[in-house]
């Protein structure tokens, strides 16, 4: 690894720390000395995509919550979220809104009764679209590596769906899976 590489892990975004203070994104960031930020460019209702309605188990063309917002590491836009709440979990709520949420959105989730147990990650890698290729400044050819991330209740109800689209170049995903 040269310096530039990241290594993305998903145990951060998964559990609310007791005493969450700022968002994960900034702490993974800077635990490695580098800077995280991010930016939220839209949120509030709106009709769930197809695959994304699928995975929160509604109807097609039902209303959902979603938050889209552009990672950011040491000032350059390394990733696209969109992340997808059922409307009657996230409705009227923070998670329906730009703001940025104190303690996080898993925090405010648990605090609404709503805690994920399971989760389910799909990678892919596939063309960018043209606005994935303009917010993330790809080059000419280059394609995205798609994680679609499904987390569950311990009812095995879906409370949330994350689509990231992010340049494969500097980026390396780790799982660690505990067996037994």
């Amino acid at each position: 690894m040269d310096g530039s590489e990241w290594i993305s892990t998903s145990v951060p975004y998964l559990a609310a720390p007791s005493a969450a203070q700022g968002d994960a994104w900034a702490a993974e960031a800077a635990a490695e000395g580098r800077r995280g930020s991010q930016r939220i460019v839209q949120a509030g209702e709106v009709e769930a995509p197809e695959a994304v309605a699928e995975l929160l188990g509604t109807p097609a063309g039902q209303h959902v919550v979603t938050r889209r917002r552009i990672m950011y590491l040491d000032g350059e836009p390394c990733e696209l979220t969109d992340t997808y709440y059922p409307v009657g979990i996230a409705g009227g709520t923070g998670l329906a809104g730009t703001a940025k949420i104190q303690g996080g959105a898993i925090r405010l989730l648990a605090d609404l009764g709503h805690v994920g147990v399971r989760v389910r990650e799909d990678v892919t890698a596939r063309p960018p679209t043209e606005r994935e290729r303009e917010q993330l400044l790809l080059e000419a050819g280059e394609p995205v590596l798609q994680l679609t991330r499904l987390t569950l209740d311990d009812a095995d109800r879906p409370i949330q769906v994350d689509v990231m689209a992010m340049p494969p170049r500097r980026q390396k995903l780790r799982y660690e899976i505990r067996i037994g």
